[in-house]
C-alpha cells in the first residue's frame, strides 16, 4: 500500500482509505461483519478512514459509524487516521445540513466521546449552511482546534470560491469532495490543481458513483478491457487511475463485505505512469 502525506503538514496515510457510511446507513451490515470488514481494511494496510456523527439511521442513531470504527480500530487507533465530517443532521432519517456554530461544537464534543479521543485527527465541514456565514461556521471549528479539540480542519463540497474563503479563516488541509468517472468537476474546475499548486490533501468520495453508480462502471466505453489487460478490476483500475492522477490525492471507497475493501486495497499498489493515466481517460467521459 502506498503511503503518502495528508496535506502540506499532516500525517502519513495510505492512498486508499475505507469510507464508513456503508456501515452504518440503511442496508448496513450485521455488526460482526462490519468488525471484519474494518479489521480487512487494517489487514490490507488502510490507515485512513472516514467517518461522521451523521452516518447512521435517523436522529436517535446518531454517532453510530464513530462506535463502530471506535470498536473496530481499537488497539489500532495509534496508527491510523480519522476524518470526521460535521455539519449534517438526520431527522427521520432524511440529510439536512446545519453548520451553526453551536451544533458544530455540540458535533465535535459528541465525535470526541464516540471516538474515545481527546483530540480528533481531522475535522471537515460538510457544506455552507445558508442561514450562517461561511466564515463564522469555520470560525467554530478553528476555535475548536485552537482549544486542543481538532488537530487539522478541512472541508467538503467546495469550489474554488468557497476554498479561498476557508483560507482566510484557517488553514485548511482537507478537500472532500465528489469525484468518479462521470463527475470529474475537479479537475476542470480547478480545485484538483489547487490542491497540488498548495499541497492541500484531495479526498475523492463515491469514486464509483455511489451504490446506484457503481454497476455502471462496466459499461463506460473501454475500461473493463483495459482493466483486464493490465489484470485489474475496474474498481482497482478506477482507483489506480485516481490515486496515480496527482500525488495529493486519496480515495475512500466504502464498503459492506470485506472482500469489497480487498478488491480496493488492491489499487493502493499500482503506479500509473502519466501515459497509463491518459490511458484511463480516454476511456472516459470528458471532464
Amino acid at each position: 500500500m502506498k503511503m503518502r502525506r495528508l496535506g502540506p503538514d499532516g500525517p502519513t496515510v495510505s492512498v486508499i482509505g475505507l469510507g464508513g457510511m456503508l456501515l452504518s446507513i440503511t442496508g448496513r451490515p450485521p455488526s460482526d461483519q462490519a468488525m471484519r470488514v474494518i479489521r480487512m481494511a487494517l489487514d490490507r494496510g488502510i490507515t485512513l478512514f472516514d467517518t461522521s456523527d451523521a452516518y447512521c439511521l435517523d436522529e436517535h442513531d446518531m454517532g453510530h459509524n464513530e462506535q463502530v470504527l471506535a470498536r473496530g480500530l481499537e488497539g489500532h487507533r495509534n496508527r491510523v487516521t480519522l476524518v470526521s465530517t460535521v455539519g449534517l443532521r438526520r431527522p427521520g432519517g432524511a440529510w439536512t445540513v446545519d453548520s451553526d456554530p453551536e451544533y458544530l461544537t455540540e458535533s465535535v464534543h459528541r465525535s470526541l466521546k464516540n471516538q474515545a479521543v481527546e483530540c480528533l485527527d481531522v475535522v471537515n465541514l460538510y457544506s455552507p449552511d445558508r442561514r450562517v456565514p461561511y466564515e463564522e461556521s469555520l470560525g467554530a471549528l478553528a476555535r475548536l482546534k485552537e482549544q486542543g479539540k481538532i488537530r487539522y480542519i478541512g472541508i467538503c463540497n467546495a469550489d474554488l470560491s468557497l476554498i479561498r474563503r476557508a483560507e482566510t479563516v484557517t488553514p485548511i488541509q482537507v478537500i472532500q469532495n465528489r469525484w468518479n468517472p462521470q463527475h470529474r468537476e475537479i479537475e476542470r474546475e480547478g480545485v484538483l490543481a489547487h490542491c497540488v499548486e498548495t499541497g492541500k490533501a484531495l479526498m475523492g468520495y463515491a469514486p464509483f458513483g455511489g451504490t446506484l453508480g457503481a454497476p455502471t462502471l462496466t459499461t463506460l466505453g473501454k475500461l473493463s478491457d483495459q482493466a483486464r489487460r493490465r489484470r485489474l478490476s475496474p474498481y482497482q483500475l478506477v482507483l489506480s487511475w485516481m490515486t496515480n492522477k496527482a500525488p495529493v490525492t486519496f480515495i475512500t471507497p466504502g464498503a459492506r463485505r470485506p472482500e469489497s475493501v480487498e478488491d480496493s486495497s488492491g489499487a493502493g499498489s499500482v503506479d500509473f505512469d502519466s501515459d497509463a493515466v491518459r490511458a484511463v481517460e480516454n476511456t472516459l467521459p470528458a471532464p
